[in-house]
């Protein structure tokens, strides 16, 4: 069984890494893509009530996905599990927004599109056999 002192093995710091910035790279987007939403309000064809709720909810996950994934490089198995399900979550989320046919526009769409690939990273790294023997108890 593997100890939290593996979180600062090269691989695992890496891992972690990388996690973080394809977090940032998530968060960047969904604040540019709130700001837009606010600069378009008044277009009634871009934005609706589904583009602004899920332009909040996108940003508080993000949020929070950027400071599980922070805590858990430094050791947190709680943060890592909490960043394994919202991860998850959101993925699954973006693939049924990207499906719903009418309720988004097709900006949100491809913006949540790019974002899902975000999360695909995130999500890959993980779940994949080395961070998850890290974090096992």
């Amino acid at each position: 069984m593997k100890t939290l002192a593996n979180v600062g093995h090269p691989r695992s710091a890496a891992a972690l890494r990388n996690v973080r910035l394809l977090l940032t790279g998530y968060l960047a987007i969904s604040v540019l893509t709130l700001i837009a939403i606010v600069a378009m309000r008044n277009d009634t064809a871009a934005v609706n009530s589904a583009v602004w709720i899920r332009g909040s909810i996108v940003v508080a996950s993000a949020a929070a996905t950027f400071l599980f994934a922070r805590s858990a490089a430094r050791g947190s198995r709680q943060s890592f599990r909490r960043l394994r399900i919202v991860s998850t979550a959101m993925l699954i989320a973006i693939v049924v927004i990207i499906a719903l046919p009418g309720t988004f526009p097709l900006w949100m769409k491809s913006e949540q599109a790019v974002c899902g690939l975000l999360l695909l990273g995130v999500a890959v790294l993980v779940n994949g056999k080395h961070l998850r023997s890290v974090f096992t108890s």
